[in-house]
């Protein structure tokens, strides 16, 4: 199996911040989204990404933002990938794209709530497509599992994958043999509290991630 790469999402310090590169996280997500109990501003991102390493990348994730917002928001922290994790439509990703910010990819996340959720992968201009689990007037960071069968059929578009949704450490390994994504991303289920990261559990996470591949 291909390497897996770890985003650990919902960073709101620069001591988690340590925690999770310590932990061997390849992604680090900073979320703008004002009504998550992780909400960082731009300015406190853009503090922790300067003493991040090289080679872990910064993700920015939104929620129905104007896109100057996100414009702004990549130019002022240096922002590797910006996640779309809203009811953005396909003309608005092509529109981001085209900007072309300092290189930032786009990462299109989905709430998975039945099949038709899945369809509109096909019209998404991405470089990603995150899939999360479901639940009404919430956007990520539910705890909600993600329904793996529908996680499947996703992989018919060919797309990178990465699977969101009520990951842990009891869970992950049979999430990546089940689907073999592309990347997993985790947020509650590494945390003592609502934005309070564990250093411990990023660890056993990270762990179960490495057994899968090798298993």
């Amino acid at each position: 199996m291909n390497r897996v790469r770890v985003k650990f999402c919902g960073i709101t310090s620069s001591g988690d911040a340590d925690k999770a590169v310590l932990a061997g996280a390849d992604s680090i997500g900073f979320v703008f989204f004002k009504d998550s109990p992780r909400y960082v501003t731009p300015e406190y991102a853009e503090a922790i990404i300067k003493d991040m390493p090289p080679f872990v990348t910064s993700v920015g994730v939104f929620v129905n933002e104007d896109l100057r917002f996100v414009e702004d928001c990549v130019e002022k922290c240096g922002l590797t990938a910006v996640q779309l994790h809203g009811d953005e439509t396909p003309e608005y990703c092509l529109r981001f794209k085209n900007l072309n910010l300092r290189g930032a990819k786009l990462i299109k996340g989905i709430r998975v709530k039945d099949k038709e959720s899945i369809r509109s992968i096909e019209d998404c201009q991405a470089d990603a497509i995150l899939l999360d689990a479901y639940k009404a007037d919430m956007y990520g960071g539910t705890g909600r599992v993600l329904d793996i069968s529908l996680a499947i059929l996703a992989k018919e578009y060919g797309r990178k994958l990465i699977i969101s949704g009520g990951l842990n450490s009891d869970n992950v390994y049979e999430a990546i043999k089940e689907i073999r994504p592309y990347g997993v991303d985790v947020s509650s289920g590494i945390e003592s509290s609502p934005g309070k990261k564990n250093a411990e559990l990023m660890e056993e996470f990270t762990c179960e991630v490495r057994r899968a591949e090798q298993d």
